[in-house]
């Protein structure tokens, strides 16, 4: 199994993405609505679906943030309102915003990408570190984070010369 122990702080927070996908592989193969028929098939259906939803949340940090502050009653996903009240990340959100719309050519992304791939390694060690020791508080704050380094990555993403950045928080 990928989380064994369960979800934080049982279990970690960061998870093996190739053991992630051997095990959805390995549940969509059982729960598949072709391979059932009459009222298991619809049935399957709907465990089918819950197994994509489930996979699409784990294989990304963000949403698994999200999702398991969530089970905490603290609601990270549906409030655009939040933001962190950090003067430092708001001036680097700024900075990667202008390096991206100053980009001539797709060959410069590269740093960028690189460079915002950093970050966002930094905010899952951060988020695993959090939930290990329980700390919400952080885990919270830090998921805010890493959605302003996802919206960053999304632009880098799709970058079209001449267009402006939008970074949507």
């Amino acid at each position: 199994m990928t989380i064994p122990a369960g979800p934080p702080p049982k279990g970690p927070f960061a998870i093996d993405p190739k053991e992630l996908r051997k095990e959805f592989l390995q549940l969509q193969a059982k729960t598949h609505p072709d391979l059932h028929s009459g009222e298991a098939k619809a049935r399957a259906e709907g465990l089918s679906s819950l197994v994509n939803e489930a996979y699409k949340t784990l294989q990304n940090p963000l949403l698994r943030a999200q999702y398991l502050l969530s089970l905490r009653g603290i609601d990270v996903a549906e409030d655009e309102t939040l933001k962190l009240d950090d003067p430092d990340l708001l001036m680097e959100v700024m900075e990667m915003r202008e390096n991206i719309e100053a980009v001539e050519e797709e060959s410069q992304l590269e740093p960028l990408k690189a460079e915002n791939d950093r970050k966002v390694l930094a905010s899952v060690k951060t988020l695993d570190e959090a939930f290990k020791i329980d700390d919400m508080r952080t885990a919270e704050e830090e998921a805010v984070r890493l959605r302003y380094w996802v919206n960053i990555a999304e632009s880098l993403h799709s970058w079209e010369k001449g267009k402006p950045v939008v970074l949507v928080h």
